[in-house]
């Protein structure tokens, strides 16, 4: 009895330490090609944790690790919504395709958090029309107070009432009365930038103490609010920009390779009242804004890795932010390529090694990456045909089943010469996850040396210039000028910010 007894204290333990995701789902009148991400929203880094693909008949399903519980954003045609998702548990999620995700429903384990959720953002939605901010804030500072005091006892009633008729869990509850504060804290902000504005920005301006207090108030637990609202950093940064436009002024003069990370870093190391957990999610969201994209040069990257190793002390945040910078950049150049799981249409394995001693270019690809077939393959084949006396070519497809593999290495590729292989799992294959590659990356370009040594960043256009020169440096041969516009452009930097909350940036770049 005791041995069962235990088998069943460590299931529960398990259960409820599990932190992946169960998702099955059905989108009525969506199309094969849509996908279905979700990103962790109050993340620093807005790397994709899941995609899913959906069938012919609308349904999705699969599984992800969720970092912690908390807010979450779909993904879906280029549309967002937010979900509120706990480790470990299971849940379907149904909507309309002319409407999804801005209106969804939920069942199973996730059913009574989001439909507390869901109640409270329809109230703000009706209640936010009845509003006129622009009114309040032509008023005086007392009238304005009192009435953000009255908007947020409004909003707080309401999360009780829907609290008791949904009975949700603690964490959406807490989440949702943080979120509430800091939209009353938002506004405040911008009612101070507007005031100050309209004193020709005097140094002497200053708020009534009814206001600072009011507003100190609204932030009783600072580092849990920058921890779970990416809106809270906002706010943080809006106070901030005045100051640290003027520091930045007095720092970059003369200076044309200082970097705005490098700029905002020295900044708050000069703010003792700014707690370590702050600067490191602020520094974070102004890195990830400002400097990690490809077009960023690479002695900039190397600051910026040396900032993240150096003084992002939080490992959670220190990772997220290494990850997403290797998505954007890549591999350093003379860095092993890695070996990967990888299988042939046969069946039989492929090592990437077997190309040792002649450099080679990974192309990964998928059915559903847009205008593949229009605007990738007729300027692949050309390059394929150019060099491929010198070189070898290694397509990598990720869909989603081995049989999809086939039918698209079958029909995009026929006639290219090169070696198809699948990466077992998809965008969860051993090989994405050891090249960095996901759904905004696709396709992409990858050159490899004879050494077996990365030669190149990871590339999403055939036709830049950069990946020419380094396929005629690894070949000996001289290719005719290729047209930039030849391949539909694609930025990834631009494509994972979609990924993450809509929040109007912050104007923190160094002038």
């Amino acid at each position: 009895m005791k041995k069962y007894l235990l088998l069943f204290v460590i299931a529960i333990f398990v259960m409820s330490c599990s932190k992946k995701v169960e998702v099955k789902g059905k989108i009525a009148g969506s199309s094969p090609l849509d996908r279905i991400e979700f990103v962790e929203a109050s993340g620093v880094a807005t790397l994709p944790l899941a995609n899913f693909g959906i069938d012919k008949d609308g349904n999705f399903t699969g599984t992800f690790e969720a970092p912690k519980n908390g807010m979450y954003v779909i993904n879906y045609a280029g549309k967002q919504n937010l979900i509120f998702l706990k480790g470990g548990q299971k849940l379907n999620i149904s909507g309309n395709s002319a409407t999804f995700p801005n209106e969804y429903v939920v069942t199973g384990d996730a059913k009574s958090d989001n439909d507390f959720f869901q109640a409270c953002q329809k109230f703000l939605t009706t209640y936010g029309q009845t509003l006129n901010i622009q009114q309040l804030a032509s008023g005086d500072e007392g009238a304005y107070v009192k009435a953000m005091q009255k908007i947020e006892a409004d909003i707080n009633k309401n999360i009780e009432e829907n609290e008791k008729k949904f009975n949700p869990g603690k964490e959406v509850v807490e989440w949702k009365k943080i979120d509430a504060k800091t939209a009353i804290l938002n506004l405040l902000v911008n009612y101070e930038m507007t005031k100050k504005q309209m004193q020709g920005n005097n140094p002497s301006f200053k708020l009534g103490k009814a206001f600072t207090d009011y507003e100190t108030k609204l932030q009783e637990n600072k580092d849990n609010m920058v921890k779970t609202s990416p809106f809270y950093r906002q706010y943080l940064l809006t106070k901030m920009s005045a100051d640290f436009q003027t520091f930045a002024q007095a720092k970059a003069q003369g200076k044309t390779d200082i970097t705005t990370s490098e700029l905002f870093n020295q900044f708050l190391k000069g703010k003792k009242e700014v707690s370590q957990t702050e600067k490191d999610y602020l520094l974070a969201f102004v890195m990830a804004q400002s400097d990690m994209h490809p077009q960023t040069p690479a002695a900039s990257t190397d600051k910026i890795k040396k900032i993240i190793e150096e003084d992002i002390k939080d490992a959670t945040i220190k990772a997220d932010l290494k990850k997403m910078l290797f998505a954007i950049n890549g591999f350093k150049i003379g860095d092993d390529a890695p070996e990967a799981t990888l299988v042939k249409q046969d069946g039989k394995a492929y090592k990437l090694s077997e190309n040792k001693g002649k450099p080679y270019m990974l192309v990964f690809y998928a059915s559903w990456n847009p205008y593949i077939a229009e605007g990738t393959m007729p300027v692949l084949k050309e390059v394929v045909n150019f060099y491929k006396s010198k070189m070898n070519f290694v397509f990598v497809n990720l869909d989603d089943t081995k049989d999809q593999f086939t039918k698209t290495s079958n029909a995009l590729l026929k006639g290219i010469p090169g070696t198809n292989v699948y990466g077992d799992g998809g965008l969860n294959s051993d090989v994405a996850k050891k090249y960095g590659v996901y759904g905004f990356k696709l396709p992409s370009f990858i050159v490899v040396d004879k050494d077996g040594k990365v030669a190149s960043r990871s590339f999403v256009n055939l036709g830049d210039q950069d990946l020419i020169t380094i396929l005629d440096k690894q070949t000996g041969l001289s290719a005719p000028k290729v047209d930039p516009a030849a391949q539909l452009q694609i930025d990834p930097s631009a494509l994972q910010q979609q990924a993450a909350p809509q929040v109007e940036k912050v104007p923190v770049e160094a002038k």
